[in-house]
């Protein structure tokens, strides 16, 4: 499997994608499979055997401490310097590794005829890369998270739809299999497959989510949790609508419930970064960046609820997250939340403002959703796998 993108976020909290990509690294190293890894470094291509694999996850989970520099990571100076250590550290455990031009011979000396590559993190999806993986003898699967790329472009940063639809072309033109993460992703697909001139066979498999155990220890100090507040989970970017909720408490005025944007600042946002700024000290709108799981996790399971006005989404962890924790959930009225929650959240169009003013003060008035017990059992890792690796 490729683990670029985890060995480029060596230094950052993991979204919704580096953590699909350490769930596939823990299963396929759960099988008796012979499994390797590809890792595209400043200088080079790295492949990790099993024994390098189990070295590396130990890094990413924090249970060692990643190592030095090493000489070849200094001519990358421009990397974090966690990424330089990393990148040592995976020449350290490597079982072989190449310059860019010679992958096609890496991967033919060291991985069997007709291996599986699987890329479930967008990283790496190169010309070079899967031209490689094709004259290696290799079957490529792809997990393709959402095109929200092409759907809203304007959301996007710039540079970022050219790059993401040419890798869309590329997965059109070389992929054997793709997996998409709803149905909803692969209706939206289809259409710029065809285009592109081909659709690969594809499957739809739900991720699966592993819902943290909630540490209000780990929470910072001073918050007013004795009272009803709210959560909204996403990083913030324009797509996830932060400016909606903005509006809807300005409306509440100076009896407005706290609410706690969970998540780091994103791109092209200006405007909601300056609202923000401006906002005096204990104003109800509180920005909470950089919870631990744990913290999180305790905040969204004592919420009077979750509120989730995205405009677009792949999947949508956060609002599935937030309901098997006990917390109601209150969203925009999307088909892919829809496809997997079901009659369990409450949905409201983000055109229809009065709806979400009456349903949280409802909320406020009657917290009693904090915490509740719930039956509502979501997609999980095993059912994920059986459906992709049944069908390899």
């Amino acid at each position: 499997m490729d683990l670029t993108r985890s060995l480029r976020r060596v230094d950052r909290i993991a979204t919704g994608i580096d953590r699909v990509e350490h769930a596939y690294l823990t299963r396929f190293l759960a099988e008796d499979t012979p499994c390797f890894g590809l890792l595209r470094t400043a200088l080079g291509y790295v492949i990790l055997d099993r024994s390098g694999l189990v070295g590396f996850q130990a890094r990413l989970e924090g249970r060692t401490s990643w190592g030095r520099v090493d000489a070849l990571s200094w001519l990358a100076r421009s990397r974090p310097r966690t990424v330089q250590q990393a990148e040592s550290d995976v020449r350290r455990l490597s079982l072989a590794r190449t310059r860019r031009g010679k992958l096609t011979q890496l991967l033919a000396k060291h991985l069997p005829e007709g291996f599986d590559y699987y890329n479930v993190g967008h990283s790496n999806l190169t010309e070079r890369v899967l031209s490689a993986v094709k004259a290696a003898s290799g079957n490529i699967h792809v997990l393709i998270h959402d095109v929200i790329p092409l759907d809203y472009p304007q959301f996007q940063r710039e540079g970022s739809v050219v790059r993401f639809e040419g890798k869309l072309r590329r997965v059109s033109a070389t992929a054997d299999r793709i997996i998409y993460n709803s149905r909803d992703t692969q209706d939206r697909s289809k259409p710029y497959l065809q285009a592109m001139g081909r659709v690969p066979d594809g499957i739809v498999a739900h991720l699966g989510t592993i819902v943290p155990r909630p540490d209000s220890a780990e929470l910072p100090q001073g918050l007013p949790l004795d009272r009803p507040y709210f959560v909204s989970v996403g990083t913030i970017e324009p797509r996830k609508n932060h400016a909606f909720l903005l509006d809807l408490w300005e409306e509440f005025g100076p009896d407005a419930p706290p609410i706690f944007f969970c998540g780091s600042r994103g791109w092209n946002n200006d405007a909601v970064f300056a609202r923000l700024d401006a906002l005096p000290q204990g104003h109800p709108v509180r920005e909470l960046p950089g919870l631990s799981d744990p913290a999180l996790a305790a905040l969204v399971q004592g919420s009077a609820g979750t509120l989730f006005p995205s405009v677009a989404e792949g999947f949508g962890l956060p609002p599935l997250e937030a309901l098997q924790l006990g917390s109601r959930v209150l969203c925009n009225d999307l088909v892919v939340i829809r496809e997997f929650l079901g009659d369990n959240a409450v949905y409201a169009s983000v055109s229809d403002r009065y709806l979400w003013l009456n349903k949280i003060n409802e909320w406020t008035r009657k917290p009693s959703g904090a915490g509740k017990e719930t039956s509502f059992v979501g997609p999980n890792w095993d059912e994920h796998f059986k459906t992709v690796l049944r069908l390899r």
